[in-house]
């Protein structure tokens, strides 16, 4: 079945880039009908989707984190990877990455995250 684990420095500093990988296991990052995700979740706080690559190597962002966001993907490896520019301390969460199938039913769309990291927790601190 597929996994997904994360993986990167736990602690950044102000003002750096947060990085980090998530390697697929048991399927390719290359399937049809399938985008791959990052979410996160800060402390005492809910689930914010930051953004997606799909099976194309085409990325989709939430407004909020657009402008200092990169999702990029090495089919090689079967990784995709998870850049954050300009971190605060806001920025402090867990960040899980997880796969999204979609499909088309009728007319109707379908889009729904599946299955999912366990997590790495990034803390923004000097």
């Amino acid at each position: 079945q597929v996994q997904l684990q994360e993986s990167g420095p736990g602690l950044v500093k102000p003002s750096q880039t947060l990085s980090l990988t998530c390697t697929v296991s048991g399927g390719s990052i290359t399937m049809n009908n399938y985008y791959w995700a990052w979410i996160r979740q800060p402390p005492g706080k809910g689930l914010e989707w930051m953004g997606s690559i799909d099976d194309f190597g085409l990325t989709f962002y939430s407004p909020p984190f657009k402008s200092r966001t990169s999702i990029s993907r090495d089919t090689s490896k079967n990784q995709f990877t998870l850049q954050l520019s300009s971190v605060t301390p806001e920025d402090t969460a867990v960040y899980y990455c997880a796969s999204e199938p979609f499909y088309f039913s009728g007319s109707r769309y379908y889009r729904y995250l599946e299955l999912w990291g366990q997590g790495t927790l990034v803390t923004v601190s000097s």
